[in-house]
């Protein structure tokens, strides 16, 4: 499979979660990949361990107040980018670049103090795209 270019930044859509053009931080740097949420409640439906959560802030363009609700895929620590170590979700969606849809797996996180909501990491990356540091929405979306 040949490989697509990415920029630094991309904008993608979460489609089943109906958010269109959010902008992503590509991050070779990082493994996993996260998504900025709040109100993140873990909770048991029958056997299995869920998670509900709010996407984004109220202040975002893609905010939309639903309360989503998923199946925990895992619950692992994860360094952030300042060095503290803490305990996130994972769940797994579909993401899309250049209208074609991949499985993604997200941890939840706050990053409202982040500049991008959506930080895509090399375990996504590997196998699938090239990054280009030098260039920026690649992937068919117009910029913002």
């Amino acid at each position: 499979m040949k490989k697509k270019i990415i920029g630094r930044l991309e904008n993608v859509d979460l489609p089943s979660w109906d958010i269109q053009n959010i902008e992503a931080k590509i991050d070779t740097g990082a493994y996993s990949s996260s998504l900025h949420c709040h109100n993140i409640n873990e909770f048991k439906k029958g056997d299995e361990s869920w998670v509900k959560f709010n996407l984004l802030d109220p202040e975002h363009p893609s905010y939309n107040d639903r309360l989503f609700s998923m199946p925990i895929l895992d619950i692992r620590e994860v360094k952030s980018s300042n060095g503290h170590t803490e305990l996130r979700v994972f769940i797994k969606t579909k993401i899309s670049f250049f209208d074609e849809e991949y499985p993604i797996e997200l941890s939840l996180t706050n990053r409202s103090e982040m500049k991008y909501p959506l930080l895509i990491g090399r375990k996504f990356l590997r196998k699938k795209f090239l990054v280009d540091v030098s260039k920026k929405h690649l992937s068919n979306h117009k910029e913002k």
